[in-house]
């Protein structure tokens, strides 16, 4: 992984991936991965009756940067240079003031080839470079690809969830950096 300086435009490299802001033009991907999301997930966070959230709001979203340095990092595969999901930190409030959750989403089309592995391992490297101290993650208990990959990376589950009779129940997992 390259490492960043403090304050700097946050980009992150590892063999295969370059992680790095949204550009305008890229959010089709993003809206493809509102159109793949899981019925299960709640609907502010998939596309509504009317079509929302549009290509277009997603590009003034990115325009206007509503995610920040700490947020979501576009995934670029370096060979092909195509954007397949986000993976990065974010503040959601959840976790301990000071401890962000870390967020990975990628398209169904680069599922199962350890990329979402890859980049979090390359933002947890940046989140403790960067001096945070533990993580948090949250997670449907039904999405056994994402539980794995938290796995994977170090993080363990604790005793605290969120249950919606609907959707699930959401998993409450950190990591000691």
């Amino acid at each position: 992984m390259t490492p960043v300086a403090p304050g700097s435009e946050v980009v992150l490299e590892t063999s295969r991936l370059l992680l790095r802001p949204w550009r305008v033009e890229e959010a089709a991907v993003q809206r493809e991965l509102w159109t793949e999301r899981d019925p299960r997930v709640p609907p502010h966070r998939r596309i509504d009756a009317n079509g929302h959230p549009t290509v277009t709001e997603l590009e003034d979203a990115i325009r206007t940067d509503t995610v920040g340095t700490t947020g979501l990092l576009a995934v670029e595969r370096k060979e092909s240079r195509d954007v397949i999901g986000y993976c990065g930190l974010i503040d959601t409030g959840r976790g301990a003031t000071g401890e962000p959750e870390i967020a990975f989403e990628l398209l169904k089309r680069s599922w199962r080839q350890g990329y979402a592995t890859e980049a979090s391992l390359a933002v947890l490297e940046w989140a403790r470079s960067s001096g945070y101290e533990r993580l948090w993650a949250t997670v449907w208990d039904w999405n056994t690809a994402s539980r794995r990959v938290l796995a994977k990376i170090g993080f363990t589950e604790t005793d605290r969830k969120e249950v919606d009779p609907v959707r699930g129940t959401t998993l409450f997992v950190t990591l000691r950096l």
